[in-house]
């Protein structure tokens, strides 16, 4: 069987923001971390959730919310980068981001378009 890229690299970007989110805490860095950990469980939550939907429109819907989850961790991840509340290199986190963005927006791209379910 081969394997679900966009489900290891949603996961395993969860595993490497929980990291971060313990390094942040430590540092004394509560607020936005704690936005950026649960907007990018998110993410691989909603991924997972697609991967089992019943109908077309439901894989559309949770991909979709994972797509905005995506956009938000960017979103809190170049706070973090511009505030530099704790002073860190977050570019390998804003790469891997990227490309999962970019990931779901194909995988949705090709959903929309296609008649039949994406499975």
């Amino acid at each position: 069987m081969k394997e679900n890229i966009i489900l290891k690299k949603t996961f395993d970007f969860s595993v490497e923001i929980a990291k971060l989110y313990a390094m942040l805490r430590k540092k004394k860095e509560t607020i936005i971390s704690k936005q950026l950990l649960r907007s990018a469980a998110s993410i691989g939550a909603n991924v997972h959730e697609a991967s089992a939907a019943l109908t077309k429109k439901e894989f559309i819907l949770k991909m979709s919310i994972a797509s905005k989850e995506a956009r938000e961790s960017d979103y809190w991840l170049r706070l973090l980068t511009a505030s530099k509340l704790v002073d860190y290199d977050y570019s390998s986190y804003l790469s891997a981001n990227d490309e999962i963005i970019k990931i779901i927006t194909a995988i949705l791209k090709t959903a929309q378009s296609s008649p039949t379910s994406p499975k």
